[in-house]
Formats: C-alpha cells, structure tokens, sequence
C-alpha cells in the first residue's frame, strides 16, 4: 500500500514509519468457538473499536496528529497589547512583580519551527539574564520535552512549564488551528526544507528509557530546568490520543508583559511554521 519512495519518505517526515497503516499483520481468522473477531475485545473494553484497533496502538509521532482531548478550560479570547496578562486555572504563570517576563508557547516537542523559536529565546534569555525572565510553555510531556530541551543543548536561563492539559494555553487564546493552518503551500514547502525535525528521536528516547508515564527523569536531563503544571495526570490521559509528544495542531503564540503585568506585544501563529519574532517582543520591552 505504501510501497513507493515518494509516499515513504513523506512519511517519514512526517515522523510516521512506513508500516504505520499496514495492518497484514492482524489475525483475520475466524476462531473455532463461533465468537466474531475483535468482539471480546470491544466488549471487554467497552469502546467502539477493537483492542488492537485503539489509539495507543500507534507510534507516539503518529498520536501526536490526532485531535486531542479537549483542555480542561474554555479557549479564552487572544490577549491584546494593553490587556491584563491572563492568569491561567493553576495560577502557574504570574506576572507584575516588576521585572518584565517573555512568554513563549511552543507548537509541539519535535518540530523544527518550535526548535528556532525556542533557540531565539534562550539566545534573549542568556544576553539579558538577570533583566529579563523569558518561559517556555510546552504541551509535551516533561520526560518529552527534557528530552527535546536536552538535544537542543538544555534550557539554559529559559524557565520550562509543562501544560499537558492545555489549560494555561487555553487561558492565552491558543486553540487548534485548522485545515489551512497545518497544509497551506508556505508552511508543506518550508517543512521540507527544515533539517531540524527530532520527534521520531525524542519518541524513542522516551520510548526506550521506560518513562513514558512513570515520571521518572531520564538520566543526564538535569540541564532543562522543567516544572510541570498542576500534580495529576491530564484529564485524558486514559482517553484519547497520547499527549506524551503533544499535539501537531496546537497553536503557538509570544507574548511580551511588563513589569506591572500588563501585556505590550503579542503574537498568534497563523500557521504552523511561523517562527515567533523575539526582535519584535525584546523591543516592545525596551530591549
């Protein structure tokens, strides 16, 4: 079905293996005992698909391009210049304590337009330390996302927030996007020109280090400095796709708040591969 070269390695950027959709492998044949294939299963699940037909079957990079669990808040309005930082439900980003904050929220863990943006941060980061507090959102998972921080080259002056739920991204206005947000002609030809794509390694590291939902720290990871949003588990965890690699549809966005917490610069994606401009947001600042 997906024999030729040009379908594999769309595929594969993609960050989907070749034999993701090649169920051959499935046992077809009728059992002895009269029961239907797959019925147990779906009994004993009690979910509309067979066991071996369920989400978490499929890779990781797979999960991260189906629509996810809704957050656990409404998808508040966007914040504008002038507004009041929004508090999100946890009250995990807090603002007006005089020094001034840039905020980024990162598309996923993986891709390669969060990658620059995250770099462009931590460059703000290191060249105003002390002066300026720059955070990173990620809906990722926190052994994904130190995995991800740690190929980078680690965090560095950059404070890390995980929001698997989506709850503070939903406070800041940032949905999913649609359609035309993911597949319009700018964002499909830049994604193949890009180099920096490492979910499939992120995946595996997580994959191999047995944390995907034990919360155990990979070793060597101490250089990502991440704090994770809220203490239980994300209301979906046992529903839906993974969030372990966070989802490809998500939004991203950078905000700049002065030091009284008052926002002064904002920016919404408007398609998956804008990069957020930091030059812009540092300035607003008086950077």
């Amino acid at each position: 079905m997906f024999a030729s070269l040009t379908t594999k390695l769309a595929m594969r950027k993609a960050g989907l293996s070749s034999d993701t959709f090649d169920f051959s492998s499935k046992s077809s044949s009728k059992p002895n005992n009269g029961s239907v294939p797959g019925l147990d299963e779906l009994e004993e699940s009690n979910s509309s698909w067979p066991a071996w037909m369920s989400t978490k079957k499929l890779p990781l990079t797979a999960q991260a391009w189906l629509s996810p669990v809704p957050p656990p808040v409404p998808v508040a309005e966007c914040p504008k210049p002038g507004d009041l930082a929004p508090l999100d439900r946890d009250r995990q980003l807090t603002f007006g304590e005089g020094k001034p904050v840039v905020v980024l929220f990162l598309r996923c863990v993986g891709c390669a337009f969060a990658q620059k943006s995250f770099l462009a941060l931590r460059e703000l980061a290191i060249k105003n330390q002390g002066r300026l507090t720059c955070v990173a959102v990620s809906h990722s998972s926190k052994e994904a996302t130190r995995k991800w921080v740690d190929l980078l080259g680690g965090a560095w002056n950059v404070e890390v927030v995980i929001d698997e739920e989506r709850a503070v991204y939903a406070a800041w206005g940032l949905g999913l996007g649609n359609i035309w947000y993911m597949f319009n002609p700018t964002t499909q030809i830049q994604g193949w020109k890009e180099k920096g794509w490492l979910g499939i390694r992120v995946a595996n590291s997580v994959q191999q280090t047995g944390s995907l939902r034990q919360g155990a720290a990979p070793a060597g990871a101490a250089s990502a400095k991440v704090a994770s949003v809220g203490a239980t588990p994300p209301a979906g965890a046992s529903e839906g796709p993974s969030t372990v690699m966070g989802n490809k549809w998500q939004q991203s966005g950078l905000f700049a708040v002065d030091g009284r917490g008052t926002v002064v610069w904002a920016a919404k994606a408007l398609r998956a591969d804008d990069v957020m401009d930091m030059n812009a947001a540092a300035a607003a600042l008086g950077f």
